[in-house]
């Protein structure tokens, strides 16, 4: 379905298109270290409530986080070499014509006139997109536009790792930093404060209840800081 950027400006399409770009890498950026606060917070607090060390609460965060960075640039390695071989191969070529050739006029001005268009400006303006030729240019235009928005798979990886490392560091350093008696509880708190800051930041950025996302986000972190310590604590007093 055409959008109101089919009658945008060139250059109104390039700014609208690099800003969505910032906010995807900026939402992705929060989903990586989301993912590393959660993930690495529950390995130490899983194994700080079975009793262990300072020794083994470091060789467990390290390898969980090494482990964490290197699975989520893999992932996003991959995901993003699929998207580039689709292009590569044609198939979004193919998607894009499709997607062109199914629209029709009387649909075309009815979601002109729908955005306050004259009724008399929508009709010529839908008139005009469903002509072949004009078909083909703006097929051609939406694959150029997908072709953009397929960064580079080693920068995504980077960038995946990145944030993840950044996110696993605060739980890490907030169980080595506390008072051995109190460890766990300053942990759990600052993964708490932190998944609220991230939930509410990316509320903000998708548009989203701030409310609504912050509890989910925090909500369920605790939920998995509670199964690993529960798991943990089970373990340390049943060890085998």
């Amino acid at each position: 379905m055409s959008t109101a950027s089919d009658l945008a400006l060139p250059v109104s399409e390039h700014d609208d298109a690099t800003s969505a770009a910032r906010l995807n890498w900026l939402r992705a950026g929060l989903l990586g270290a989301n993912d590393g606060i959660v993930s690495v917070a529950a390995v130490l607090v899983g194994v700080a409530g079975a009793g262990a060390g300072t020794g083994p609460i470091v060789a467990a965060g390290t390898a969980a986080l090494v482990g964490g960075a290197i699975s989520m640039a893999l992932g996003e390695y991959i995901s993003v070499s699929g998207a580039r071989d689709a292009q590569r191969t044609g198939q979004a070529a193919q998607q894009a014509q499709l997607e062109a050739d199914a629209e029709d006029a009387p649909t075309l001005a009815a979601h002109y006139r729908s955005l306050g268009v004259d009724d008399d400006v929508a009709e010529a303006v839908a008139r005009q997109l469903v002509r072949p030729e004009v078909r083909r240019r703006r097929a051609a235009a939406a694959l150029r536009d997908a072709e953009d928005e397929v960064v580079s798979p080693w920068r995504a990886a980077w960038v995946s790792a990145a944030t993840f490392t950044t996110g696993a560091l605060l739980p890490f350093l907030a169980m080595l930093l506390a008072p051995e008696s109190s460890r766990i509880v300053v942990t759990v708190v600052a993964v708490l404060v932190a998944l609220a800051a991230t939930g509410t930041t990316g509320a903000v950025l998708g548009g989203a209840r701030r409310g609504r996302a912050t509890v989910r986000v925090v909500v369920g972190g605790a939920l998995a800081l509670a199964a690993t310590y529960a798991a943990g604590a089970l373990l340390g007093t049943h060890a085998f």
